[in-house]
């Protein structure tokens, strides 16, 4: 388990990118999809604005394509070139695949693309 100062422990955690501590997700179930993609307006703790100017997140589709061609690639080398298996049957696993996984892909791109402008401000000592 990553340290909580890690970003991989916000980014896997769903936590604010300022704090690592408040949610940044209303729910933490990603496949609750009637709010599996609602955000929290703000970080609980720290109060760090996760509603950015509109069109803010649609930088998260760029992390979202690179997330899908690296598991697109992946699975292709494991199921063409490791067990040849033919074109037809990966393009099935491979679509129902990407299905399934789009709502922990939609949440990891957002996060993951508020981890690049957001930096961790963590406890400050007196």
């Amino acid at each position: 388990m990553p340290d909580k100062k890690s970003s991989l422990y916000s980014v896997f955690n769903n936590k604010c990118p300022r704090c690592h501590e408040g949610d940044f997700f209303v729910t933490s179930n990603s496949y609750n999809l009637k709010k599996f993609g609602t955000l929290n307006d703000n970080c609980p703790v720290c109060k760090e604005d996760f509603r950015r100017e509109p069109g803010y997140y649609y930088g998260a589709t760029y992390v979202s394509y690179a997330m899908t061609v690296s598991f697109g690639i992946a699975l292709f080398l494991v199921l063409c070139v490791g067990f040849k298996v033919d074109a037809i049957p990966y393009i099935i696993i491979l679509s129902t695949s990407l299905v399934l996984l789009l709502p922990l892909t939609y949440r990891l791109s957002r996060i993951i693309w508020i981890h690049l402008f957001v930096r961790y401000k963590g406890e400050k000592k007196i």
